[in-house]
């Protein structure tokens, strides 16, 4: 895959960004997920943002210098995230989509809603997971296309 072929390089490397920061305050205010992200880190734009440019074909830089897939596993185990949880997820991912300026043809929303549902199992799949061995096979960062 070429980077002229990546979602990253389509959307542009403000755009991932702009949509966690345009997010992020939304999941920290709603009830239904406040129980999960409670007050916050002050790191979880900037690491969400570098883990989603990572997925969707740009740097490295999640896999590189932030602790990879174990540092994402890590603050899920335990959440036993529900569905009503996981698509309310999805949701205020999408509304800020719209927010944010991301591009919205059908191409690059078809690519964010399969990812966002893919990644969103994996998360509900590991926190409720009793062991290693009930964890999703996906232990490392995807590279997600068209």
């Amino acid at each position: 895959m070429t980077d002229a072929q990546t979602l990253y390089a389509h959307v542009g490397p403000e755009a991932i960004p702009r949509l966690v920061a345009t997010w992020y305050p939304t999941v920290l205010a709603d009830p239904l997920l406040h129980p999960l992200f409670g007050a916050g880190d002050s790191h979880h734009v900037e690491h969400l943002s570098a883990f989603l440019t990572e997925v969707f074909g740009g740097p490295r830089r999640y896999t590189e210098e932030l602790g990879g897939f174990p540092a994402l596993l890590a603050p899920h185990r335990g959440k036993r995230i529900s569905e009503e949880q996981r698509a309310r997820f999805v949701e205020l991912f999408l509304a800020a989509a719209d927010a944010s300026g991301f591009p919205d043809d059908e191409r690059t929303r078809s690519a964010l809603r399969g990812y966002l549902g893919f990644g969103t199992e994996v998360a509900v799949q590991n926190s409720s997971a009793e062991g290693d061995d009930g964890l999703h096979p996906c232990q490392e960062v995807p590279v997600w296309g068209w």
